[in-house]
């Protein structure tokens, strides 16, 4: 599964990961591979992404939004503090 996380001012990452769990409108979600289709509104608090290659790196946002479909995630963030 491949994701570009972007914030208006730049790309802050983009590869091949495991997971990703973000802030949803309605709770803490998950994504793994395969996951059905969804676009969702992110509210603040952690992303953490779980890469292939191991290891995590996780990241606090304001707000967002996430799209997921055919095993690509983009992930447009607001207020990113690393």
């Amino acid at each position: 599964m491949n994701i570009s996380v972007l914030s208006p001012d730049k790309s802050i990452f983009e590869g091949e990961i495991k997971s990703v769990k973000v802030p949803g409108a309605n709770g803490q979600f998950q994504v793994l591979n395969n996951h059905a289709a969804i676009v969702s509104a992110l509210v603040k608090g952690e992303v953490t992404i779980d890469r292939v290659e191991g290891g995590t790196m996780s990241f606090v946002i304001e707000k967002g939004f996430i799209e997921v479909l055919k095993n690509e995630v983009a992930l447009l963030v607001e207020g990113v503090e690393e």
